[in-house]
């Protein structure tokens, strides 16, 4: 965006456990990579934990909003444009809740609501969302001949647990491949025709599909899993409460929670899909810290623009929404056909545009 940045002095930072200072959980990055949903095993985690030590509590969203009030007196700004993406979405408006004076605007990129809710550590709306999803990409002509949704359904319910949890996770990370899901010369397939080949009984293309898109092994100079199951069990709210929670209730918590969950909470996925996500299997065995903040209050009285793309499922659309309410003057834009991360990855520039008119206005 030179437009932009002819204009504005763009300052990026290495988070507290990135970059140069990267935590490294060696189990941990092998095993679920950058992904959300990809469950690890409780030794992964267990190990994690126990390398960080007492350091454990320092990772939550608390710290990394006074670590960008830090930098914003470094570099001797009375206030600033913050911009986040996805995680840092969430950062950006609690920094924006928590220092209210020192923002002129914020952008919001693939939105992830700043006050923490069970439903999202279950990832409920992500789960829901993929019907939308699958079938608005089945809207586009030429016609699926089937509902992406229920095939997807009907392979879950067949299927175990582990697996609809797998399912899950490569149609998140197919996104970031195919924003259209229908686009079969991205990997050999596309997902609603290995969808529907699966359900009628031939599983080598979807089986395909999640060889080629498992979740692991993601380089620690771009991503850490240790930073990210820091962070997480930190700020994020569960069926058993927050991380200040005793181990021993965990486990009987996340179990009334599943048994109360409907169809109509998670279809097309299950209540056992929701309970298995890597969020929660993650904290589950994490040790016991101080939680993070949650503020539920409102975004300061200042432009907000969010962004979305209708196709991501990482954070889907709904979620933006729902942070809109908490903004007195935010701005909207859903980006059709996009998936996650707009400034970064969106096919088009319409979301780069509305960047640029809300930084120009």
């Amino acid at each position: 965006m030179p437009e932009v940045f002819a204009g504005h002095r763009l300052v990026m930072i290495d988070q507290r456990g990135t970059g140069a200072n990267a935590i490294d959980c060696p189990e941990l990055q092998a095993q679920v990579g950058s992904s959300d949903i990809e469950p690890p095993t409780r030794e992964a985690v267990t190990a994690c934990a126990a390398a960080l030590g007492d350091k454990a509590r320092f990772y939550g969203s608390d710290s990394t909003v006074a670590d960008l009030d830090l930098l914003r007196r470094a570099l001797g700004a009375r206030k600033m444009v913050v911009d986040g993406v996805s995680y840092g979405s969430l950062t950006a408006a609690r920094y924006a809740v928590a220092h209210p004076g020192n923002v002129s605007k914020v952008i919001l990129d693939s939105v992830l609501p700043h006050h923490a809710t069970i439903d999202q550590s279950l990832y409920l709306q992500g789960l829901k969302a993929t019907a939308r999803v699958l079938r608005d990409a089945c809207a586009k002509p030429p016609a699926c001949g089937s509902d992406p949704a229920e095939d997807l359904a009907w392979l879950v319910r067949n299927r175990d647990t582990a697996a609809g949890v797998a399912l899950f996770d490569m149609i998140v990370t197919y996104e970031f491949v195919d924003p259209t899901y229908r686009n079969p010369s991205a990997l050999g397939t596309d997902l609603i025709t290995a969808l529907r080949a699966a359900r009628d009984g031939d599983t080598a293309k979807l089986d395909s599909l999640l060889r080629n898109l498992a979740s692991g092994g993601d380089p620690l100079a771009s991503y850490s899993s240790g930073l990210h199951a820091a962070t997480l069990c930190t700020d994020m709210r569960f069926p058993w409460g927050d991380a200040g929670t005793p181990a021993f209730a965990r486990e009987p918590l996340l179990k009334l929670a599943g048994k109360r969950l409907s169809a109509r909470d998670t279809w097309p996925f299950t209540a056992a899909v929701a309970t298995g996500v890597g969020f929660v299997q993650t904290c589950l065995p994490w040790p016991v810290v101080p939680p993070s903040s949650n503020p539920a209050g409102k975004l300061p009285d200042v432009p907000v623009l969010l962004l979305n793309g209708d196709h991501d499922l990482s954070t889907p659309m709904e979620w933006a929404y729902e942070e809109a309410k908490a903004a007195p003057r935010g701005k909207v834009v859903i980006v059709e056909g996009a998936a996650h991360s707009i400034q970064n990855r969106e096919p088009g520039d319409a979301g780069r545009k509305a960047v640029a008119e809300f930084l120009a206005g």
